[in-house]
């Protein structure tokens, strides 16, 4: 859900910022949906280098960015992306492991705000990867992801605008509203109904998984805006205009995309997870 849920209706300021953010939208979407179509070392590139940026972020939102502990992230974060692309799971996580004891020890002061950072940017990259490299379903289930995520973020945002009333959560993310958080749960129920009714997946267990998915996409928001809180930071950092940075683009989409695969994870195994959160 946006940071911008409850600006008022009809303001410059919130013009111009919903302008940016269609504008951002229209580019990085179908350049995201095309990627995810294609699928292989497209899509895990992708999410590697997204990952990548959003441990970057999250160093520098909690003021441990040095350029060792940035580069020795990296490394570690674009071994396990292609690791995970080409089938050697087990290497992967074993070198995300080692990885992230080397980042804690050179972190030092910071060690648990970076371990955080470097468990949040790994559980991203490899969950991302293992729902598409589902064969039967894993398109599919991306995508319903995805667009749960979008929901929620394009219902919250237009919800607390119009309707306003009282916030969420002030002292993490006073913008917020129960209006929005109510209106990111109607749009993620509609995106279930939609794929229900083209025939991917049935409707009740669409739906109950939509809910869940967007409930935690919302708490990832509320987890990043209590991080960027805690540190006094607005944004994470400039590059997506109208939405700041990668973290505050993609905090919702981070938890929805890891709990989705535990989903999938607990019912088809692995590698199906794809078809454990949309066959049932």
């Amino acid at each position: 859900m946006s940071e911008h849920d409850a600006a008022p209706a009809g303001s410059a300021p919130a013009s111009s910022n919903l302008v940016m953010r269609v504008l951002a939208a229209l580019v990085l979407a179908p350049l995201a949906i095309a990627l995810a179509y294609a699928g292989g070392w497209l899509w895990a590139l992708l999410v590697t280098l997204v990952s990548i940026g959003l441990f970057a972020e999250w160093l520098m939102v909690v003021g441990a960015g040095s350029a060792a502990l940035t580069a020795s992230g990296t490394i570690v974060l674009a071994i396990m992306g292609f690791c995970a692309a080409f089938g050697a799971l087990k290497t992967g996580v074993i070198a995300g492991c080692v990885g992230g004891a080397i980042v804690t020890l050179i972190a030092r002061g910071k060690f648990v705000w970076a371990a955080t950072g470097f468990a949040y940017a790994s559980a991203a990259l490899l969950a991302s990867i293992l729902v598409r490299q589902d064969l039967a379903h894993g398109f599919a289930a991306l995508m319903f992801v995805l667009l749960v995520v979008w929901a929620t973020d394009i219902g919250g945002y237009f919800a607390g605008r119009s309707i306003g009333g009282p916030k969420l959560w002030p002292r993490v993310s006073p913008k917020k509203t129960w209006a929005g958080a109510f209106g990111s749960f109607a749009a993620s129920l509609a995106v279930a109904a939609g794929f229900a009714a083209c025939g991917i997946g049935k409707a009740v267990p669409l739906l109950l998984v939509s809910a869940v998915l967007t409930v935690v996409s919302q708490l990832g928001d509320l987890f990043e805006s209590a991080v960027k809180r805690r540190f006094g930071v607005k944004d994470s950092s400039h590059l997506i205009p109208g939405h700041g940075g990668l973290l505050d683009r993609l905090d919702g989409f981070v938890a929805a995309i890891l709990v989705a695969w535990i989903i999938g994870f607990l019912r088809h195994g692995v590698h199906s997870a794809g078809s454990g959160l949309m066959v049932w």
